[in-house]
């Protein structure tokens, strides 16, 4: 039996700002059910996803939200990209940011999200879903990429 060629993906995480708060969604708490393939489950993390063919950042990105929240983001700007990996996976993740949108956050996919917030910048919750937090991170500190070791 031969093992599968390991790829890496391309995902996206969004942040959507009201009033210096930011939209967070708990995911599941059983990792199967989470869809994540970094198996990260009962976490914090923005509302993102992966891209799918032929999809610029920002269309997916818009799909990804309306999916995922019911709400309909316009003009989202691209600010930072990621090598996220972990023993599971490993994806190039896109952060995202717009405060232009519309709606009102729902459990759309109560299968993998199971709720969803606003939090104050300054006081994030833990635990947090780890390339969510890099697309946060670098939103702040105002860098586009912040090299890991």
């Amino acid at each position: 039996m031969t093992e599968e060629k390991k790829r890496v993906g391309a995902g996206f995480g969004i942040i959507l700002k009201k009033e210096g708060k930011i939209l967070l969604g708990m995911r599941h708490p059983d990792p199967d059910k989470a869809d994540s393939a970094f198996r990260s489950s009962g976490e914090w993390c923005l509302p993102g996803g992966k891209l799918e063919w032929g999809e610029s950042f920002e269309e997916g990105a818009i799909r990804e939200t309306k999916e995922e929240t019911g709400i309909t983001i316009q003009d989202p700007k691209v600010i930072s990209v990621h090598n996220c990996k972990n023993e599971h996976a490993h994806f190039m993740t896109v952060g995202l940011v717009t405060e232009k949108w519309h709606g009102e956050a729902k459990v759309m996919e109560p299968d993998e999200i199971v709720e969803w917030q606003w939090f104050d910048l300054k006081k994030l919750p833990s635990p947090r879903y780890f390339p969510s937090f890099e697309v946060i991170e670098n939103y702040l500190q105002n860098k586009f990429y912040i090299k890991r070791t």
